[in-house]
């Protein structure tokens, strides 16, 4: 138990040295410790659950073939969102016909009132559609600022771009889905 407890702790910012060795139990704690952040990713840049579950796996099977090549010091993190995006990317230009648009956002509490969850999946789904109209570097650069979190720093060294192309490509893609969500709730009207 105390040995788990302390693979654990030594986890937490990325993979320790018997980790990247190829120790299953750390491993898995890794996994454990970061698979929503690629799994909600992989689901907002693809729409579509199935996809992101597959995406999901092969991120983690780059991960473990790579844990060596993972530096301690670096961020973990970060090397999972840019692999993450870049299954992505290979996924969408061999399925360009994926269709599908599935629940992105977090579930209404239950505790809310049917208006209330109706209107939250009214605009989850506004959203969905919305990333569905931007350009894959759009998309992805507007998923990891604005859904994740991450600074336009970080987006930029995830992206092999610069942080003036993230910048443009996050204001460009904001300007997109305002458009859209504003058309998408004037029909509904």
């Amino acid at each position: 138990m105390a040995l788990a407890l302390l693979t654990m702790a030594q986890t937490m910012d990325g993979p320790d040295a018997r980790t990247r060795a190829g120790d299953l139990t750390g491993f898995e704690a890794v996994m454990r410790q970061h698979e929503r952040l690629v799994l909600v990713t992989a689901l907002r840049l693809l729409g579509n659950i199935e996809d992101a579950k597959d995406v999901s796996q092969e991120v983690f099977l780059k991960l473990y073939r790579n844990l060596g090549k993972v530096e301690a010091s670096g961020s973990l993190s970060g090397w999972l969102y840019r692999v993450t995006v870049n299954v992505c990317h290979d996924l969408r230009r061999r399925r360009p016909d994926t269709v599908a648009v599935e629940d992105a956002g977090e579930l209404a509490s239950p505790d809310a009132d049917p208006q209330q969850r109706t209107a939250a999946a009214e605009r989850r789904r506004a959203l969905e559609l919305s990333l569905r109209l931007l350009s894959e570097k759009e998309r992805a650069a507007l998923v990891l600022r604005d859904l994740e979190g991450l600074s336009t720093e970080e987006v930029a060294r995830v992206l092999g771009s610069s942080e003036a192309t993230v910048r443009s490509q996050i204001s460009k893609a904001r300007v997109k889905v305002k458009g859209f969500v504003e058309r998408y709730f004037r029909r509904r009207v």
